[in-house]
């Protein structure tokens, strides 16, 4: 069933998947607090759609397609990837405190690195290797747009984050959004993207609160210039 709406529509599979994830995680994250266990249903969710579709892509010889594979330029290309060290580290930025129990601390982190693979998946893969076919410009555009407006289910999900807490996490995920599809676009390979946004998903498990206004400034900052740095300095690849 998969294989036949792929070859029909590559922008519908990828459509269906972006509802199948946003469904799938708001159901078993309701049924985690119906437990009483932090994300453990939602992990096991994860890990089976995880496994589910990096089987089907390898199956059907996809692997490369949607960059679960290695980066086509050197490490030096990408400034040894120090910036997207020090973004990945921001939920450390104001101090280390335990947010979960060890068993929930652990399905957390289980969820988050499923979350990780799967929005990159989903978004930088799927959708925007369905959209570039017919403009690239548009492609990173929606990629990294959808990407953020997805972070609104946080606010609906009942996460307890406040109204204006919520935009600028929406705000932020169009920033980073835009960085990941630079990455992906002008690196080819999503392993990047994937690490740092599933370790970046993790330390928030053990964020202490009060972020404040000047570190958010610098990392939207870092952010752009970043991307901007590679999609400066980065090669062409062939579709461009």
């Amino acid at each position: 069933m998969m294989k036949k709406l792929y070859d029909k529509s590559e922008l519908a599979f990828a459509l269906v998947w972006i509802g199948v994830y946003c469904v799938g995680m708001s159901l078993f994250d309701e049924i985690s607090r119906r437990i009483g266990v932090e994300s453990a249903a939602s992990a096991v969710f994860g890990a089976a759609v995880c496994l589910y579709l990096y089987c089907w892509l390898k199956r059907n010889g996809r692997l490369v397609r949607y960059g679960l594979c290695r980066p086509t330029a050197p490490a030096r290309a990408f400034l040894f990837y120090i910036p997207l060290i020090v973004l990945t580290g921001k939920n450390l930025w104001g101090g280390v405190a335990m947010q979960y129990d060890a068993v929930g601390t652990v399905c957390f982190i289980v969820k988050m690195l499923c979350v990780g693979f799967l929005e990159e998946l989903i978004f930088r893969g799927f959708l925007f290797r369905a959209m570039s076919r017919d403009s690239i410009r548009w492609a990173v555009v929606v990629s990294s747009v959808t990407f953020g407006l997805g972070h609104i289910l946080n606010l609906l999900n009942g996460s307890g984050m406040g109204v204006a807490e919520n935009l600028v996490q929406i705000f932020f995920a169009v920033l980073i959004g835009f960085l990941y599809v630079i990455l992906f676009w002008r690196g080819g390979s999503l392993w990047p993207c994937v690490i740092s946004h599933g370790v970046f998903n993790s330390l928030s498990a053990f964020s202490a609160d009060g972020e404040g206004v000047i570190p958010l400034a610098i990392l939207c900052v870092l952010t752009v210039g970043y991307a901007l740095v590679l999609l400066k300095t980065l090669p062409k690849r062939q579709e461009e």
